[in-house]
């Protein structure tokens, strides 16, 4: 945590990137367990790097997952289960999800076209709600911005769950999303990145540099 911003680098694929990660603040390490996406990193995989990891809490990003899915990425000891999902799933997939892995543990990250908002039926289910860039073809992971204006009325509205900014976060805009959004939870992914799945150690630590500067003024 910077300065009350709890922040969580995505797209972890090597234990160099895991532990200057941690170095650097992070609350959350992110493990992409969606095949389609460039910085995909298997179970097993995970499993076999996990007992070297840092102390930072572990999230499984995964897309529409089986029961059975969920329930081995439960096994593998993750903290928390980040599910992108298209909205039109609905209550009955999300409250699968929770009934397998918590709702304590489940983080929501629905594929919302812009003028969709969150609806309220879901928040129960999930102690952390993501607002991330839509894209049609895509699950995430655009490098594209997100509404920040929507995501600040989102918190205001709804302040019962943590909600996390994520979308194109960098750098040169951290400082002007938290303004603009209000955010207290960030992700950041490509925005930190030399190449897909390749985190820029010097980016990393300028994003948290400039994070704790916007936190100061």
């Amino acid at each position: 945590m910077i300065d009350g911003v709890r922040f969580k680098v995505c797209g972890i694929t090597s234990l160099v990137d895991a532990g200057f990660a941690d170095k650097c603040g992070a609350d959350y390490l992110g493990f992409n367990l969606y095949p389609k996406s460039p910085r995909y990193l298997s179970l097993r995989q995970y499993t076999g790097m996990a007992k070297l990891l840092p102390p930072s809490k572990k999230v499984a990003v995964c897309v529409e997952p089986q029961s059975d899915e969920l329930t081995a990425m439960k096994a593998a000891g993750f903290d928390a289960f980040q599910i992108h999902f298209r909205p039109e799933l609905g209550v009955p997939a999300i409250a699968n999800w929770a009934s397998i892995v918590g709702s304590d543990r489940l983080w929501l990250a629905p594929k919302l076209p812009v003028e969709q908002d969150v609806p309220a039926e879901w928040l129960g289910f999930a102690a952390v709600m993501m607002l991330d860039a839509y894209a049609k073809e895509k699950f995430g992971g655009t490098g594209h911005t997100s509404d920040w204006g929507k995501f600040a009325r989102h918190r205001e509205h709804y302040p019962q769950v943590a909600w996390l900014l994520a979308g194109g976060l960098s750098p040169d805009n951290i400082g002007g999303a938290l303004r603009a959004s209000g955010a207290r939870f960030v992700d950041v992914n490509s925005g930190v990145e030399s190449a897909p799945g390749v985190k820029d150690l010097a980016k990393l630590k300028q994003f948290v540099v400039n994070l704790h500067r916007a936190r100061a003024e």
